[in-house]
């Protein structure tokens, strides 16, 4: 990418902004959805704890299948992080909530979802997903940023045997992601490349998404991720992944389904 090509894609990346009727453009809630971003820079000063209680209340509070609320939350400040972990929270966050989802209560109530256990994970992931999101919104509305991590110091479902251990998980319970939180060092953050609203929405049949327009967002991501990551690039981030995904497959099956990467999944782990 010439260094030309470059600057107008960040530029385009700047451009960006939420699309917004005008009479609701005073709305907080919509301002408070459409200006989360990510962040991983943090201020050096802890979160109140009656934030940390809202933020955990929304999660309590989120959408679930039959409001069977198939989650688990691990809670921790920095000391506690470090207790259990021997090291500090990613990107020097203060706060930290490892999200679990958890199909042990519903189990200890009804056999809900005999012999699927394909289907039982995915309800748990979705309805912890959707808590997971609950919790960066009333982040969002506190002024306390966060950052969703699957993979950054052993956070998420990259490193589901690890943490299966480390926290001594029974069957049933599956690392799904880590939110961190902490009082953001900038904001005003730029809006990371995003489709148009044309790209990704359909009205009857499925209409896929003109390969011409996935090809200008994956360079707009190049772009955006070399003006982030000076001394790497977006290619060398998905190697990585590439690199480790055969791994994280096999430890997600043991962890979910309770056998190898070789065998279907059958019966409940």
């Amino acid at each position: 990418m010439g260094f030309f090509s470059f600057i107008r894609k960040l530029r385009q990346i700047r451009a960006q902004r939420p699309d917004i009727p005008p009479d609701l453009s005073e709305n907080r809630l919509v301002s408070i959805l459409l200006n989360r971003r990510s962040v991983r820079k943090f201020q050096d000063r802890d979160i109140l704890d009656q934030e940390m209680a809202l933020i955990l209340e929304a999660a309590r509070f989120a959408p679930s299948t039959v409001n069977m609320q198939t989650w688990s939350f691990g809670v921790y400040n920095t000391k506690t992080w470090r207790e259990t972990f021997g090291r500090t929270i990613p990107y020097g966050a203060r706060r930290a909530v490892l999200v679990l989802g958890d199909i042990t209560r519903v189990r200890q109530a009804a056999d809900i979802f005999p012999n699927s256990p394909l289907v039982e994970y995915t309800v748990s992931v979705i309805n912890a997903s959707l808590a997971a999101m609950n919790m960066t919104i009333m982040a969002q509305a506190l002024g306390v940023a966060s950052v969703m991590l699957s993979d950054t110091g052993k956070t998420g479902f990259f490193s589901a045997a690890y943490l299966k251990e480390r926290l001594v998980l029974p069957a049933g319970v599956y690392p799904l992601m880590t939110v961190v939180f902490g009082y953001p060092k900038a904001r005003n953050f730029p809006v990371p490349p995003k489709f148009k609203i044309d790209d990704i929405t359909f009205c009857g049949t499925y209409r896929q998404t003109k390969a011409s327009v996935v090809r200008e967002w994956f360079s707009l991501m190049e772009a955006g991720y070399r003006a982030s990551n000076f001394f790497s690039s977006f290619q060398a981030k998905l190697g990585y992944y590439r690199k480790n995904l055969r791994q994280a497959e096999k430890e997600l099956r043991e962890v979910v389904f309770g056998q190898d990467e070789q065998k279907p999944p059958t019966g409940r782990a």
